[in-house]
């Protein structure tokens, strides 16, 4: 078993999984186990938690409000960068870990542990996020893994697990998929979606009504930029969390932001999820609009150049790594002037640009107009074509 382990901070979400660990580990190296939940926007999931977490064993529980930390620290971030995974995975989980992990770390130091540990599986993402982090802020601390250590293969023996140690949880062997809740999104995989083929049931859905039965009538909003953030909607001035949740709010009830996705799991493998992101689907449509009048295209195009390494940096768990930081450094630069206001339409799950303004907008109405001007002369053209041409001219001029 190696080093003794005195105590140790478990990352505690009170599902399945981690309430399982939180008595494995009192039992299989008979130390004090600390749990520490991060409020990044579970809303009911945290009900009752302190409670359980003693009742299981825990000699401590910090339950931490990290909702408005998450949004304007890392969300934002990843927003101003357009982050987008293979396409189409908005990173609600894989933001969310590094940020639970480092108030985790420091938790550890608050309480003088020894050990850290997590519910994350050894074929998943999860685990390299977290474990990242922790090295990054302590390259000494001892990590649990409990599902590279145990011999529990499958959720199933987890819930087996749980009855024989009377350990309340809401996963059954009929319903087994897992879920992950925050702010930014919620994420279904495991279970009855493991076959890519199958739909996922509509009932599973928590944030977002069906398209088809979202209302008939269509919503007008606008948001409101200041240097690439979202900082109101329809004139109201909020916080970044209740921003968020404003926009989950209008976007859930048009069934927009919903995503079902077969993607590349760190680990090398091909994993099925399927996400609702109703806010951060709209947020991202919108900043793309007002980057459209106010950022340089030349600069608009190295950045976005850059989003599929921001993406895979983010998705793999580098977020404290060198080379993020000057990622971010870069692409926050290119929001210095991003501001305005943008307005969408939103319908049955479609989330539509009808417009966007900016005083520092680049679109020059009397440059861009098919109506007669006098500022720019067409017959300009005529050499910038043919200089551009010359690459192409001259290997068939050779031939002749």
């Amino acid at each position: 078993m190696g080093q003794k382990v005195k105590k140790v901070i478990l990352a505690y979400s009170g599902g399945l999984d981690t309430s399982v660990i939180l008595k494995w580990l009192i039992e299989k190296y008979d130390c004090e186990v600390i749990t520490f939940s991060a409020d990044i926007g579970q809303e009911e999931e945290l009900s009752g938690l302190e409670e359980k977490a003693k009742k299981s064993g825990a000699t401590k529980a910090y339950i931490d409000d990290l909702k408005e930390s998450f949004v304007s620290e890392y969300v934002f971030p990843a927003f101003r960068a357009n982050a987008l995974y293979e396409g189409k995975y908005l990173l609600g989980t894989s933001l969310a870990r590094p940020l639970i992990a480092k108030r985790q770390m420091e938790i550890a130091q608050i309480e003088g542990a020894d050990a850290v540990s997590h519910g994350a599986t050894g074929k998943g993402n999860d685990q390299v996020r977290f474990e990242l982090t922790y090295y990054a802020i302590d390259p000494s601390i001892k990590i649990i893994a409990p599902w590279r250590e145990w011999d529990l293969t499958s959720r199933t023996e987890l819930i087996e697990y749980a009855k024989k140690h009377e350990i309340p949880v809401s996963a059954t062997t009929k319903k087994p998929y897992s879920t992950d809740r925050n702010l930014l999104h919620i994420s279904y995989e495991g279970g009855i979606l493991e076959d890519p083929w199958a739909s996922p049931p509509e009932d599973m859905f928590l944030m977002t009504v069906s398209p088809k039965k979202a209302i008939d009538e269509p919503e007008i909003i606008e948001i409101t930029f200041d240097s690439g953030n979202s900082v109101a909607v329809n004139g109201k001035k909020l916080s970044p969390a209740n921003l968020l949740k404003t926009l989950n709010q209008i976007g859930g009830k048009h069934g927009i932001g919903r995503a079902d996705i077969v993607e590349n799991r760190f680990v090398g493998m091909k994993c099925r999820g399927v996400y609702e992101t109703p806010g951060g689907t709209i947020l991202r449509a919108a900043h793309m609009a007002i980057e459209s009048i106010t950022m340089d295209r030349e600069v608009m195009h190295l950045r976005d150049s850059m989003i599929p390494k921001y993406s895979e940096l983010v998705y793999y768990g580098f977020w404290f790594s060198p080379e993020m930081k000057i990622l971010q450094k870069m692409i926050d630069e290119t929001q210095e002037n991003v501001s305005g206001v943008v307005k969408l339409e939103l319908y049955k799950g479609n989330c539509t640009v009808l417009g966007r303004k900016s005083d520092n907008s680049l679109y020059s109405h009397s440059f861009a107009t098919f109506e007669g001007d006098s500022v720019y002369q067409q017959k300009d053209a005529e050499g910038f074509i043919r200089l551009n041409a010359l690459r192409l001219r001259i290997p068939k001029m050779i031939k002749r």
